[in-house]
């Protein structure tokens, strides 16, 4: 026997609050991957890489390096079906691998769309091949205030979060996939106050909004320096104004003075702000 195996042991649980399980055992059944189905109200399509992915398990599909796809009973057009909540790029290998006829699924409690996208989130929280987007349509589905609050605020900015990275339609005005930093706003700023940031970035009809100019709105509505200085509609002419020139004066700012990029932005935006304002005192 070799001297660095160690069987499982458990660890100290003091202060910890063990759960039981709130749902039944999984069970195993072997099932023909066709018969698999997926829902899209939690489920990604599958991307370039995806299909990358799926090619590469095909050509070397190995039982010592499988994992079972998980998956719950779900009713559809009035028969019973089996939902993938998690493995459809292992499921859509199998279907497609000739060699294989049925494979081990693992099966759990999940009777509705919102238990199962629960189950997805819990599946893929920590896996670094699921996207912020897809994380959000599953908080979606599963009816997560969280999620819900983030769609109404920009729904009421006028701006549209898109599901894929590449769903980006014309030039992407109104539209943004800064799902962390949008997030991160409202737990700061609040619904309201986080609409009407995203209002100005709307409302100058820039495409796509990106995470640090959210944050560079973000600094000049709410720090004294820049705020009670300047009004919303201000910003939002500003940037119609410099259009993507910002972005370069920015970048060559942030290089100059050794800030980060998003804190370069909100100073050449304010700088136009400024300039404006004085252009309108000497002529008045």
């Amino acid at each position: 026997m070799q001297e660095n195996i160690r069987p499982i042991a458990p660890i100290g649980i003091s202060g910890l609050e063990p759960q039981a399980p709130p749902t039944g055992m999984p069970i195993f059944e072997l099932v023909t991957p066709t018969d698999l189905y997926v829902d899209p109200a939690y489920q990604r399509n599958i991307s370039e890489k995806g299909s990358r992915q799926i090619r590469r398990i095909i050509e070397g599909f190995d039982w010592a390096k499988y994992k079972p796809p998980i998956c719950a009973y779900a009713e559809h057009d009035g028969k019973t079906i089996l939902k993938v909540l998690d493995g459809q790029h292992t499921a859509i290998a199998a279907a497609s691998n000739p060699h294989i006829d049925k494979i081990p699924v693992m099966i759990v409690e999940a009777d509705n769309t919102i238990a199962q996208a629960k189950a997805f989130i819990g599946q893929n929280i920590e896996r670094l091949g699921v996207t912020t987007l897809q994380l959000h349509q599953a908080a979606l589905a599963a009816a997560d205030e969280d999620a819900q609050t983030l769609e109404l605020v920009c729904s009421r900015a006028g701006v549209k979060v898109l599901k894929t990275t590449n769903a980006y339609t014309g030039n992407g005005t109104r539209q943004t996939i800064a799902i962390k930093q949008i997030e991160a706003l409202i737990n700061r700023r609040g619904p309201k106050l986080a609409r009407e940031i995203l209002e100005v970035l709307a409302n100058a009809e820039r495409g796509p909004l990106t995470a640090p100019q959210i944050k560079a709105i973000e600094l000049l509505m709410t720090d004294a320096e820049f705020c009670e200085r300047i009004a919303p509609e201000d910003l939002t002419e500003a940037i119609v104004d410099l259009l993507f020139t910002a972005e370069d004066e920015a970048k060559l700012f942030a290089a100059t003075h050794k800030v980060p990029f998003w804190r370069a932005l909100a100073v050449t935006w304010f700088r136009k702000c400024k300039k404006k304002r004085q252009m309108l005192k000497s002529v008045a």
